[in-house]
């Protein structure tokens, strides 16, 4: 056997692979050998089937299936050995393979078309700069929640007249039925009064239940959202003259500020006063605003890699890759639209998986069973069910583990990869927080082209 690397240029190569008749003809007689032992064919008893009839039955199917197990390992065994970093996996030269006489040749060369990654180098010291942002929870924040707190876990009650304070429930339909419009009939919708755009509020004050309240949604809610969770209609949907059939309006008295309120929001004891009270708010809307701005941190980070590493793709490989592995899926026109992300999220992968490798970055089993074992008691009540379990927690995490074929486990160990190479860089490079406005963060993050 002959395997060699013909380098087209730095990214792109063919393997050839020559095999003669003793590179495959051991295993074909012993395959030839256990058909014979295990076929059923007419006219022969079981086990006594002659190799001649074996061949002549199935020697090219069994001479196919060999070659390419054999093909298949060495390839993958020559790309270890040899270190060759590749993208996507080694295409065969079907052309030269559709010129193949399995019946009469005992010499066989094979070609496989490869991309490559040339190694590179990154910037990972406080010499890389990504700017991060922290969010400001300012006093208005923390009353607005506070106030929203204290309206839900406030006392419900079902006055007679509406006030604008008050919610108003029943059917919506739109006011010229038709059966080409049935279909936005809807049997519970609802009405935030103080949510209403206040041109239209006074529509919906002072009406009683089986009222019917004529109004244009879209001039009700300008926020497409409110539309969609309150009325249960699209933007596109709220155009036109609706009427709302009052079935019910609640009102909600806002709770006190008192020991009660503090233990149902938060659980008994953590906050003791008005002030811990205020302070836990804060705290929770910071940690909140930090998820976020973690998240979006990650992204700068990424485009701050992605940008600053030099990587020479086979861009014109890769295409072909997809194209014969899609399935037919893969179009052209699919390629223009979506292959400079697939790049991009290609280049980022790569880029994680060398500092990992370089900086020895590894997830052992137990990390991932303790992940498991922390998700598992979140999902589930949090440290009293750990408490009420005890040992049998490892056990569940197994089995939780071992599920859908191992993929749980999979899933929770790149999860885990991922955390710990992020870690790894935030911890190396700099990063240059900025304090903004909740407003500001929005429309920075907005504005930003991933």
């Amino acid at each position: 056997m002959e395997i060699t690397l013909d380098k087209k240029t730095n990214t792109e190569g063919l393997i050839r692979i020559k095999l003669t008749e003793g590179d495959y003809q051991p295993k074909v007689e012993e395959k030839v050998k256990d058909y014979a032992r295990k076929a059923t064919i007419k006219g022969f008893r079981q086990g006594k089937v002659p190799p001649g009839v074996i061949r002549k039955m199935f020697g090219k199917s069994i001479l196919v299936d060999e070659i390419n197990h054999l093909l298949s390992h060495k390839i993958n065994d020559y790309i270890k050995d040899n270190n060759i970093r590749i993208l996507g996996e080694p295409l065969p030269n079907q052309e030269k393979a559709r010129e193949i006489d399995w019946d009469a040749q005992k010499d066989f060369e094979f070609e496989y078309h490869i991309g490559m990654v040339e190694d590179f180098t990154y910037e990972l010291s406080s010499k890389a700069k990504v700017k991060g942002y922290k969010i400001k929870v300012d006093d208005k924040t923390v009353d607005e929640t506070i106030s929203d707190l204290k309206k839900r876990f406030g006392k419900v009650t079902y006055p007679e007249l509406s006030e604008e304070q008050d919610s108003i429930y029943g059917e919506l339909r739109p006011k010229d039925l038709t059966t080409d419009n049935e279909s936005l009939k809807r049997e519970h919708a609802a009405i935030q009064i103080e949510k209403v755009d206040a041109a239209e509020r006074k529509k919906f004050i002072g009406r009683k239940k089986e009222d019917e309240i004529e109004f244009e949604p879209s001039k009700v809610y300008t926020d497409p959202s409110l539309l969609q969770d309150l009325l249960g209609l699209s933007d596109e949907e709220a155009k036109g003259t609706f009427i709302l059939k009052v079935n019910t309006i609640s009102r909600t008295e806002p709770a006190e500020l008192t020991t009660e309120l503090f233990d149902r929001v938060f659980g008994k004891d953590v906050a003791k006063t008005e002030e811990e009270f205020v302070n836990k708010v804060r705290e929770t809307i910071s940690e909140n605003y930090d998820r976020e701005t973690n998240h979006f941190l990650e992204h700068l980070i990424e485009d701050y890699f992605v940008k600053n590493t030099e990587i020479n793709m086979p861009a014109e490989f890769l295409k072909t890759w997809l194209k014969r592995t899609g399935d037919g899926q893969v179009t052209d026109e699919v390629l223009e639209k979506e292959f400079e992300p697939y790049v991009r999220t290609l280049k980022w992968d790569l880029i994680k998986n060398k500092i990992a490798d370089d900086h020895k970055i590894n997830v052992e089993a137990d990390e991932v069973r303790e992940k498991a074992k922390d998700m598992i008691v979140s999902q589930f009540g949090g440290q009293a069910f750990a408490e009420q379990l005890k040992d049998k927690l490892d056990a569940i995490a197994d089995n939780y583990l071992a599920n859908e074929n191992g993929q749980n486990f999979m899933r929770l160990y790149n999860q885990l990869r991922a955390e710990k190479i992020m870690k790894h860089i935030r911890e190396n490079i700099t990063i240059e927080e900025k304090s903004v406005s909740l407003d500001e963060f929005k429309k920075i993050v907005s504005e930003h082209k991933h």
